[in-house]
């Protein structure tokens, strides 16, 4: 490679890459998307190979760009990093872990996935919570470590992801005592009757109810739908309703908040993913949680 490289051309290739075309680039950019584009065939004209070709209203990667997209996130990462490594290194060793928290999975099952770390002297943890796309969205361009999530992510994406199963657990049913008392006759068939709360479709866990709910031949009377899984546990505990949670939920729920535990739901559960992207030296910190995981 010449010493005219420019890394400029190299980054815009990048942002293009991460947003799949050259529309998103310029959003987020802020910049025209001519000005971007010609940055873009600079970058391919030093290289010699085209990195783009045209996919339906956007732009997918040649064998070159695929190429050329792996050490791009190789080196942006590195270079996102450098402002902490050199604050770490002038304040002491700190191991800094962004983590995004995906919003259908329980909050509480999140501290119990972190605990093999939180003990660690060198720790700063970093949480970010939001929708599943957009947190692997910045995975993708490093800008979080890990993602915790209810399911794993799309076989499609363009960028290489792993993902490990880091803990499964039964479901049951929980409510307050006063529409648990209700719910214990003839359960699970009074579910046709009780109000019933659950997960939007968007959660894993939404569609395994669904069967489970078929095969009971129950048409479950839901009263109340939430894609946040913190929002659906918080109106349950405040009796709108019978509703699902991981059973390594169950001290939380029935010891801290006084709700009772009905009856379990069959074989369904609930697993508790690991995801993060593949690096020639992943994070420490990911390791030992990935080592520790049930």
């Amino acid at each position: 490679m010449s010493q005219s490289f420019n890394y400029r051309h190299l980054y815009y290739f990048w942002i293009v890459a991460t947003e799949g075309s050259m529309v998103g680039a310029a959003k987020r950019l802020n910049m025209a998307i001519q000005t971007i584009s010609t940055q873009v065939k600079l970058l391919e004209h030093e290289l010699g190979f085209a990195l783009f070709k045209p996919k339906g209203r956007g732009l997918t990667l040649t064998d070159a760009g695929v190429a050329a997209l792996a050490e791009a996130d190789h080196i942006f990462a590195l270079g996102e990093k450098l402002p902490s490594k050199v604050r770490d290194a002038v304040r002491g060793k700190t191991l800094r872990l962004h983590v995004g928290i995906s919003d259908g999975i329980a909050k509480m099952a999140v501290h119990r996935l972190l605990a093999p770390i939180l003990k660690d002297d060198h720790l700063h943890l970093i949480c970010q919570d939001g929708e599943f796309d957009d947190l692997i969205a910045d995975l993708a361009t490093h800008k979080l470590d890990l993602v915790l999530a209810d399911h794993a992510p799309a076989l499609s994406l363009n960028f290489k992801v792993q993902h490990q199963i880091m803990a499964t657990s039964a479901v049951s049913w929980y409510a307050t005592p006063l529409v648990a008392e209700q719910a214990v006759i003839d359960f699970p068939h009074c579910l046709a009757q009780l109000p019933v709360l659950l997960p939007t479709t968007h959660n894993a866990l939404r569609s395994r109810l669904k069967h489970w709910f078929e095969s009971e031949r129950i048409n479950p009377n839901v009263v109340g739908e939430f894609e946040d899984n913190a929002l659906l546990t918080t109106f349950g505990i405040s009796g709108m309703g019978v509703f699902p949670a991981a059973d390594w939920l169950e001290d939380y729920l029935t010891q801290q908040h006084g709700l009772i535990k009905i009856a379990g739901c069959g074989d369904v559960v609930e697993h508790f993913h690991a995801i993060y992207t593949q690096r020639k030296v992943i994070h420490p910190l990911v390791s030992k949680l990935l080592m520790s995981s049930d």
